[in-house]
């Protein structure tokens, strides 16, 4: 089936050269140039994914954002603007955006991080609650089984987030470069496996003996809400 996308974006010729390659990869595409006309076709439309700007006339995208989940519409939100200061960003996704890209962008970001908000879909709610744990995606903070408030990077969460979408599933190292390092050049698996072990330092009681956050050795790791011991093996039970 045909995913559908649409572009909120004032920019007419940014609008087209975004949506003429995102046809290219095979979706239907449609361009609104204005928030009034952004917001009506969000909530009448049926899309898959809205690549939002944030400075919009008639309605800007953090108005657009509130409204479309005032309304109760879970579709998925990429913010595309050129205000990517941790303000702006924060304040997009507390108003219920997915993800966050700031111009200028590679096309090749934009056309993977498609994919993967495609992939995953919409979480069902910002927080995710595990073994005493709270973590706030939108907020990128989190509170620990001993009443520590943590602060997390933009890496550290988008990669709870791709594990926390597939929660008790395998995800591969590709789907986290994918989803988490998108056109940047590719770390090696020691970088992704860094940021395992500093996610455990946090979120675990035991580091060492992990309940929550497994390595699948060779593939790539699991995210389980219950405690589940990891084996020599690095498998689950």
């Amino acid at each position: 089936m045909t995913r559908r996308v649409l572009i909120v974006e004032d920019e007419e010729h940014l609008a087209e050269g975004i949506a003429e390659n995102l046809e290219l990869e095979g979706y239907d595409v449609e361009v609104a140039l204005d928030g009034e006309r952004g917001l009506d076709r969000i909530l009448n439309g049926g899309f898959d994914l809205v690549v939002l700007d944030l400075m919009l006339p008639k309605l800007d995208g953090f108005a657009i954002c509130r409204q479309v989940r005032e309304a109760g519409d879970t579709t998925p939100i990429l913010i595309l603007t050129v205000r990517g200061d941790l303000e702006h960003r924060l304040r997009g996704l507390e108003q219920g955006a997915d993800d966050y890209l700031s111009k200028p962008f590679h096309l090749r970001e934009l056309l993977l991080r498609v994919r993967a908000i495609l992939k995953r879909g919409r979480l069902p709610e910002s927080l995710i609650r595990f073994g005493g744990n709270e973590v706030d995606f939108r907020a990128y903070q989190a509170m620990t089984w001993d009443e520590r408030r943590v602060d997390l990077s933009d890496k550290e969460t988008r990669i709870l987030r791709c594990l926390a979408a597939r929660v008790g599933e395998v995800v591969t190292r590709e789907q986290i470069l994918d989803e988490v390092w998108g056109h940047e050049v590719f770390p090696s698996s020691r970088t992704i496996d860094n940021y395992i072990v500093r996610l455990r330092r946090v979120f675990e009681e035991t580091p060492e003996r992990p309940t929550h956050f497994h390595t699948v050795r060779g593939v790539g790791y699991r995210l389980t809400l219950e405690p589940t011991r990891e084996t020599e093996d690095g498998v689950a039970s």
